[in-house]
C-alpha cells in the first residue's frame, strides 16, 4: 500500500461517527445506496458549523447520511432535502427522528430537483449540497447559484467519478459531464472553488459577491 493510499484510508476513518450516522450508513448500504464517505461526512459537518448555517438545501436525501452530517454541528440549521425516490423519503424520516432531529428542522420534498429548485427562494441558503446524477449536475448547479446566498457554499460529492475524471482515456457521458461542470466552475468569476480527493472527490464552491 502506498503512502497516498494509507493517508486516504486513515482520513476516511477519522473522526469517529455518532451511532445515528453509523446506522444510516449501514442501512444505506443494505438498500444499495452509496452514501458519502466518512471523510466527506465530517467535512460537511465542519462546513455547516464554520458557516453557522441556518438554512441548508440538499439534493439527494438517500437514507440521511449527508443530511445528518450537515445538521450534526449546526444546531440552529433547518434542512430542506429533496429526493425523487419515494421509498428513500419514507425510510429516511424515521432515521432522522431516531437520531433526535426534531421534525421542524427537516423538510422533506419528494420530486425532481430540476423542477423544485426554481421554486425555492433566491439567495436564501447558506449551503446547497448536490448529490445527483452527473448528467444533470450542471443544470442543478445553475439553480444552486441562484438559491445560495453570497458567501454561501455549494458542495458536490463524487466529483471524481471513481478516478474516471482524471483518466484521459475515460470518455463516457457521466465522466464528461463532470469535466464540463469542473470547467464551468473553474472559469466562473462568480465563484471560488476547491476540489479535494476526499471520498470520491469533493467539489466545494463559494458564491462570491457580485
Amino acid at each position: 500500500m502506498s503512502k497516498v493510499e494509507r493517508n486516504w484510508q486513515f482520513v476516511e476513518q477519522y473522526p469517529n461517527e455518532p451511532d445515528s450516522l453509523v446506522r444510516a450508513r449501514r442501512l444505506s448500504i443494505e438498500h444499495g445506496i452509496t452514501p458519502v464517505s466518512g471523510s466527506v461526512a465530517s467535512q460537511l459537518s465542519v462546513l455547516a458549523a464554520v458557516s453557522n448555517a441556518r438554512n441548508i438545501c440538499e439534493i439527494g436525501t438517500g437514507l440521511g447520511v449527508s443530511g445528518l452530517a450537515l445538521l450534526r454541528h449546526a444546531p440552529h440549521a433547518t434542512l430542506t432535502t429533496i429526493e425523487r425516490e419515494s421509498e428513500y423519503v419514507r425510510e429516511a424520516r424515521p432515521i432522522f427522528t431516531e437520531a433526535g432531529v426534531p421534525s421542524a428542522r427537516v423538510r422533506f420534498v419528494e420530486g425532481d430537483a430540476r423542477h423544485i429548485m426554481p421554486r425555492l427562494n433566491l439567495d436564501s441558503y447558506d449551503i446547497v449540497l448536490l448529490d445527483a446524477e452527473p448528467e444533470i449536475l450542471l443544470e442543478l448547479f445553475e439553480h444552486a447559484l441562484g438559491i445560495v446566498r453570497q458567501g454561501g457554499t455549494i458542495i458536490i460529492p463524487n466529483a471524481l467519478a471513481d478516478g474516471q475524471v482524471s483518466d484521459p482515456a475515460a470518455r463516457d457521458t457521466q465522466t464528461q459531464s463532470l469535466r464540463d461542470l469542473l470547467a464551468v466552475v473553474a472559469d466562473s468569476p462568480a465563484t471560488a472553488a476547491s476540489l479535494a480527493a476526499s471520498g470520491d472527490g469533493l467539489l466545494t464552491v463559494v458564491k462570491l459577491a457580485a
